[in-house]
C-alpha cells in the first residue's frame, strides 16, 4: 500500500466525548471512525488487524474441530419466547423493530436460540453428535453506558461457538479443550502473560463460568488473582464457599482491574429443552442435547490491545496484527535517485511477501513522517533517504536507534 493512496489520514485531536485511550489512538491514528456512542466504523488499516485477530481466533477454533457459519442477525421473536429472553425485563440490552406488516424482530445480542433451533434439523440422533459450530458475526446491544471504546460497543464483531454433546463428561472434555485454544489465542496476540483465567459465575447453567481476564487498569472489572496458582476469581463470586472449593487462600489474592476478552459457559440443557433439540439415544430413548458456548469479542480485542500496546509517541503493534509488518518513509523523494532506491526496496520487499505502508508522500516533512508512523505504529521501519546512499536505515517501532542495512539484510530479518 502506498501511503499517498491511503484515503485515510491521521488526526491531531480525537473526539472530545471519546474518553478512552484505545479509541483515541485508534481514531488518531486513522484506523476507525467513531459514528456514535459505542459504534465504530473500521477504515483500511483498521480492518487489516481485525481480520488478523479474527484469523488467529478461527485457526484455533478450526483446531478444536469448529466449524463456521455464518447466522442472521435479524431475530424471530418466536424462538427468544421460548428462552424466556425475549422480554426487556429479562434482557434489557434488546434493540427491536417492526417489518412493514408489524411482525415485530430483533438485532442479535447473540445466538444460542436461533442456532439451538437451526440444529433441530441436523440433529436427531446421537450418531449425529457431537458438533461445535461457531461464527464471526455483528452483535448489537443496547448498553446504557458505552464510553469504553471498542471493550464497549452497542455494535461490536464476536465469535460465539456452541457446542452440541450427548453427555456432561462429552460437554465438560469440550468445555476444557475450548479454555486451552482461548488461551493459546491470547498468547499468539501477546496477552497470554497478563490474562488469567477467571472463575464468575455460572446463572442458571453450572456452578462456574470461566472468564478470560485481561489485566489493565482499564478494565471495568476487579478479579482477584491467586498469582502461584495463576487463576482469578471474579468480584462476584468472592466468599468463602468458593475459596474452599477452589482451595484458594484468600490472604494470596490480589485484587486487580481487567478487561474481560472471552467467556465459556456450560449451557446444558436450558436452550435444548425450551426449543425441544433432542436425539435418540443408543438405547432408543429420547434425551435433550447437552450444550456449551463459547464467546470471544473480536473488536473488544482490538481495543484491548490498542490499550495496552502503546507509547507517548502512539500504537506499538505485536508483529503478527499489525496492518503491516514494515513502514517504508521515503524522505527527499523530489530527488530523483532517492526516489528510484525507494521505488526499488519497496517492489523487494513487496515482491518478497513482506507487507509494506510506503509513505511515498512528496509534500509531507520528514518529521510529520516520522510522528505519524509512531502514531500508527507498524513494528518495522526502514527509511531511504540522501544520507542512505545505496543502503537503507532500518530500526524496530519501539528502539531510539537505527542501522544502516542493504536491503536484502532487512528481508532476511523480516523472514527470521
Amino acid at each position: 500500500m502506498r501511503q499517498s493512496r491511503l484515503f485515510t489520514k491521521t488526526q491531531k485531536e480525537a473526539p472530545k466525548d471519546e474518553i478512552s485511550k484505545n479509541a483515541q489512538l485508534l481514531i488518531k491514528a486513522g484506523f476507525i471512525n467513531k459514528e456514535m456512542a459505542g459504534v465504530y466504523s473500521y477504515l483500511p488499516l483498521g480492518l487489516r488487524v481485525l481480520r488478523k485477530i479474527e484469523q488467529i481466533i478461527r485457526e484455533e477454533m478450526n483446531a478444536i474441530d469448529g466449524q463456521e457459519i455464518l447466522l442472521t442477525a435479524l431475530q424471530q421473536k418466536g424462538h427468544w419466547q421460548a428462552s424466556g429472553r425475549w422480554s426487556d425485563d429479562t434482557m434489557d440490552i434488546w434493540f427491536k423493530t417492526k417489518l412493514k406488516n408489524n411482525v415485530e424482530l430483533g438485532l442479535a445480542p447473540t445466538h444460542e436460540e436461533p442456532l439451538t433451533n437451526l440444529m433441530k434439523k441436523h440433529i436427531h440422533s446421537y450418531k449425529d453428535l457431537p458438533k461445535y459450530v461457531y461464527q464471526f458475526q455483528t452483535k448489537f446491544r443496547n448498553e446504557v453506558r458505552s464510553k469504553s471504546g471498542l471493550m464497549r460497543g452497542r455494535e461490536f464483531l464476536m465469535k460465539d461457538l456452541y457446542s452440541f454433546s450427548r453427555t456432561t463428561s462429552e460437554l465438560d472434555e469440550y468445555y476444557e479443550k475450548s479454555k486451552d485454544a482461548y488461551m493459546k489465542v491470547y498468547k499468539r496476540l501477546g496477552l497470554g502473560e497478563i490474562t488469567v483465567v477467571t472463575f464468575a459465575s455460572g446463572g442458571s447453567f453450572s456452578k462456574f463460568s470461566h472468564e478470560f481476564q485481561t489485566i489493565s487498569e482499564a478494565g471495568e472489572d476487579t478479579i482477584y488473582v491467586d498469582e502461584d496458582k495463576n487463576i482469578a476469581i471474579n468480584k462476584e463470586v468472592y466468599n468463602d464457599e468458593v475459596f474452599k472449593l477452589l482451595d484458594i487462600d484468600p490472604k494470596k489474592l490480589v485484587e486487580k482491574k481487567a478487561i474481560e476478552v472471552g467467556n465459556i459457559f456450560k449451557l446444558g440443557t436450558k436452550y435444548s429443552e425450551a426449543l425441544n433439540l433432542t436425539f435418540v439415544d443408543k438405547d432408543g430413548s429420547t434425551k435433550p442435547v447437552i450444550m456449551g458456548s463459547y464467546g470471544i469479542g473480536v473488536s473488544r480485542l482490538m481495543g484491548t490491545i490498542a490499550e495496552i500496546f502503546n507509547d507517548e509517541k502512539g500504537l506499538v503493534w505485536p508483529e503478527n496484527i499489525a496492518p503491516f509488518k514494515v513502514h517504508l518513509v521515503g524522505l527527499n523523494l523530489d530527488d530523483e535517485d532517492v526516489k528510484v532506491q525507494a521505488e526499488k526496496a519497496y517492489q523487494s520487499l513487496t515482491n518478497d511477501g513482506v507487507e509494506v505502508l510506503f509513505d511515498d508522500r512528496v509534500d509531507v516533512t520528514p518529521g510529520k513522517k516520522f510522528a505519524e508512523a509512531d502514531l500508527i505504529g507498524i513494528p518495522h521501519r526502514i527509511i531511504i533517504s540522501k544520507r542512505t546512499n545505496s543502503k537503507v536505515e532500518y530500526k524496530d517501532r519501539i528502539d531510539e536507534e537505527s542501522q544502516l542495512l542493504d536491503i536484502k539484510n532487512v528481508i532476511d530479518k523480516m523472514h527470521g
